[in-house]
């Protein structure tokens, strides 16, 4: 006879998913092996689920998990309903509520897995149709993206926190699950300035960046500040979209600029500048660039952005093995994505490169690849806001950070995929020597001679 497997009475008797234990034993055995964090959360949300379905009645529900005990109940379910494909499924989520979609990007190699995340496919495995579309500058991504044209965009790491607390522009939440490049950038000057490498000597020089509110603006300032300039006083510092820097750099409208590769290996290849130093000399392992996306997009099309967000952290982790470079210095090249020589990409993504004074260099990381959005980058990058004036009020740097730079969101998806992801809590900053205490960012924006607060 066959006897029904939610009947209490069986449960209380007997293990239900066969084993030669008690259920309470059972209990303990699955609470040793329940799994933490976004992971468990998931599960539950799937558990919670499977009991409305099997006892759609309240009271039944809440009666037999009184009984018999959630671990047992979810044990009892499991041996006749495929309870781990349900959760898997669900981790997997459903098809993707726009598969169509437009994402905005700069042409420079920090938007390389963004970009090669189209001709190498990692787009349409996840069921994606994706647009990758060149855009001229950062002001035109942005508005772009806030008009709702692009789905999602290739951003510098500062503009999801401005866009969020409406500096330089009206207040709109937006989101950062995903760095796409660390380090990767470098101070590119013009030829005639060979003999001018020390910082104090640059007094009235003009100086180009991509955005105000970027790493590149940031990363200057502080630079030159350390060697006793004041950013505003002494130089000049302007906007210049990337693609145009090294024109300008040959026409002499500029003496410098701190910028994003592929310009700065260009300018070498193009005989019209020599690089001063690479921005990991000054931050080893800063971030740069970063996928971004409004909440909105993200809440609205919940499964075409973990679509989107599973291909750039595969696209990501693909593009920081070394072996793999050559083969994205190929991909990414033609004119729809970057209209660069193959060896100016190679030099730069494999690290042997020309420095422009007759030298050849070799560093690995010159760029690196890595999604993982730190809050405690944010709240340095908030630090520099405050420092120069760009953020006027006063904020709670940790909740801001944690509201835009989605380490959690990174984190689950990572570990879905396979991947490991880092222990949060554990970054250390140190910039030009000196430590950064992400518990302290007021007192860090006091410490500093130079400022602007």
């Amino acid at each position: 006879m066959f006897k029904d497997p939610f009947d209490p009475k069986t449960l209380l008797g007997r293990c239900s998913c066969g084993g030669k234990h008690s259920p309470a034993d059972h209990a303990r055995l699955t609470a040793e092996a329940v799994p933490t964090g976004e992971e468990d959360r998931w599960n539950r949300v799937v558990d919670a689920a499977v009991l409305r379905a099997v006892f759609p009645v309240d009271a039944q529900r809440r009666l037999f998990l009184k009984t018999v005990g959630a671990s047992t109940a979810m044990a009892a379910i499991s041996s006749v309903l495929p309870l781990g494909v349900a959760r898997e499924a669900f981790a997997q989520g459903g098809a993707p509520e726009k598969k169509d979609l437009k994402v905005g990007f700069i042409p420079i190699t920090c938007a390389t897995p963004i970009i090669m995340a189209h001709p190498m496919g990692f787009y349409a495995k996840h069921g994606l149709n994706v647009e990758v579309v060149k855009t001229a500058g950062w002001a035109v991504i942005r508005d772009k993206s806030l008009a709702k044209e692009y789905d999602a965009a290739h951003m510098l790491s500062p503009m999801p926190l401005a866009i969020s607390l409406g500096v330089g522009s009206n207040p709109v939440p937006w989101t950062m699950p995903a760095i796409e490049n660390i380090n990767g950038q470098a101070i590119t000057l013009a030829m005639k300035h060979k003999d001018k490498r020390d910082p104090k000597d640059w007094k009235g020089f003009k100086f180009a960046v991509p955005f105000d509110y970027s790493m590149h603006n940031y990363l200057l300032r502080y630079y030159v500040a350390e060697h006793g300039l004041d950013p505003d006083k002494d130089i000049s510092i302007r906007s210049v979209p990337p693609p145009e820097m090294v024109a300008n750099l040959r026409a002499d409208n500029i003496d410098g600029y701190l910028g994003p590769d592929p310009f700065n290996q260009r300018a070498v290849y193009d005989g019209v500048g020599f690089i001063h130093l690479l921005t990991k000399e000054l931050w080893d392992g800063h971030p740069c660039c970063a996928f971004a996306v409004s909440k909105e997009f993200a809440s609205q099309n919940p499964n075409s952005y973990r679509a989107l967000l599973k291909a750039i952290v595969e696209a990501t982790a693909f593009a920081s093995k070394a072996d793999n470079r050559k083969e994205i210095a190929k991909a990414i090249a033609p004119t729809n994505y970057l209209t660069q020589p193959e060896t100016v990409l190679e030099q730069i993504l494999t690290g042997t490169y020309a420095d422009g004074l007759g030298g050849v260099k070799k560093d690995p990381g010159r760029i690196d690849f890595d999604p993982f959005p730190w809050n405690q980058f944010a709240i340095w990058i908030l630090t520099q806001m405050k420092r120069w004036g760009q953020l006027k009020a006063d904020i709670d740097y940790a909740k801001v950070a944690a509201d835009v730079f989605l380490a959690t969101d990174t984190a689950a998806m990572m570990k879905e995929l396979g991947f490991t992801p880092p222990d949060p809590s554990k970054k250390t900053i140190v910039v030009m020597g000196k430590a950064f205490d992400p518990t302290k960012p007021a007192e860090y924006v006091n410490s500093f001679a130079i400022k602007r607060t």
